[in-house]
């Protein structure tokens, strides 16, 4: 374990003892309010406490097997050699465990989010690759008991997406999609390839916490609202009701458009949801930027222009180029099978988080 990290444990269990003493005096204890917040924070510091505790038990049972391996009877070393080994593996597990809970929680983390996926370089062929990523985020939602819902989508000719924005509901989703923001490639043959040759194409995906409305303010007056005839199926309604609705939010120049809806005010609730989305983003960037370099990390930043992972048709391999991974099985893959990329990206995002709050 390192230093820095056992101090910051041993100080927290001071902590944690410090008001386990304050919550049994008689004059807190007849203060339910008071009793109620340091119960509060006590229960937040239970379980690292008894991971650090188990952790110098463990310790001085490793301690204990070495001293044993002096033994002179052979049965007692090999029993000490298990046991330490034994201890070792755990102390391995624990530490990992111990770190992981030290890292400042993401208050968005189990927000529902708003996946953005727009066609990039390369025509038709993006907009086909759009659609594969896509299913596989729809794919990869199902797998989690998550649900989804189309907020807005713009086909392509051949069914493909110039763009799709699309909600996920679900315990956690925001924990796991935010690494997910980038630009995508693909290289493969497209089906309208002649010759065969591969072709490089590009989709930008954008992962955004569902805002609520207590999140974001936002004035009617800032509101430019259209609405115009759909553009996509629906028969004599898209003739006679203009159900399709445009909101430019004027101070940020931000545009939303929305008309998979036969109702007009369904679109508009729709339109509105991204745009809460959209500045609740905007202001967290902000604040990062206001962070400084030092605390810009590579992995999971989640910048639009960051190329962070390649597909490659022909090599039947995914390449996740902040942390250098490549995997397999390629059609696996695009039918959501992405828990282990997700889990990879997300231990390398987590290490660089424990290295800057141990600095």
């Amino acid at each position: 374990m390192e230093p820095a990290v056992r101090t910051q444990l041993e100080k927290l269990r001071e902590r944690y003892r410090e008001l386990t003493e304050e919550m049994a005096r008689p004059d807190v204890a007849a203060d339910y309010e008071r009793v109620a917040q340091l119960a509060k924070e006590r229960a937040e510091l239970d379980e690292i406490v008894q991971l650090f505790e188990e952790y110098e038990r463990v310790e001085r049972d490793a301690e204990a097997a070495r001293g044993m391996l002096k033994e002179r009877d052979p049965e007692l070393r090999d029993l000490a050699e298990s046991e330490l080994q034994s201890a070792e593996r755990r102390l391995e597990e624990l530490d990992k465990e111990i770190v992981r809970r030290l890292l400042p929680k993401d208050p968005r983390d189990k927000r529902n989010v708003i996946v953005e996926i727009r066609a990039g370089a390369g025509g038709e062929e993006a907009a086909l690759f759009a659609a594969d990523l896509f299913r596989m985020y729809t794919r990869y939602a199902e797998r989690h008991g998550w649900k989804t819902e189309v907020l807005s989508a713009s086909e392509s000719d051949r069914g493909g997406f110039k763009e799709v924005i699309f909600e996920v509901k679900g315990e956690g989703a925001y924990s796991r999609l935010k690494y997910e923001s980038g630009v995508h490639r693909v290289q493969r043959v497209p089906e309208t390839e002649a010759q065969g040759r591969i072709h490089t194409s590009t989709a930008t995906v954008a992962v955004l916490p569902e805002a609520e409305e207590v999140d974001v303010e936002i004035d009617e007056k800032d509101l430019k609202i259209d609405f115009f005839h759909s553009s996509g199926a629906g028969g004599q309604n898209v003739n006679k009701v203009a159900t399709a609705v445009r909101i430019t939010h004027l101070p940020t120049g931000i545009v939303v458009t929305c008309q998979d809806e036969r109702s007009q005010l369904k679109n508009r609730l729709k339109a509105m949801t991204i745009l809460r989305s959209r500045l609740l983003d905007m202001e967290q960037r902000k604040r990062d930027e206001e962070i400084g370099e030092a605390r810009r990390r590579q992995v999971g930043t989640g910048e639009r222009s960051e190329k962070i992972r390649t597909y490659n048709f022909p090599q039947d391999r995914i390449t996740d180029h902040r942390i250098g991974l490549t995997v397999h099985n390629l059609p696996d893959r695009l039918d959501g099978d992405i828990d282990d990329i997700i889990d990879a990206v997300a231990a390398a995002a987590e290490a660089e988080r424990l290295q800057e709050s141990l600095a």
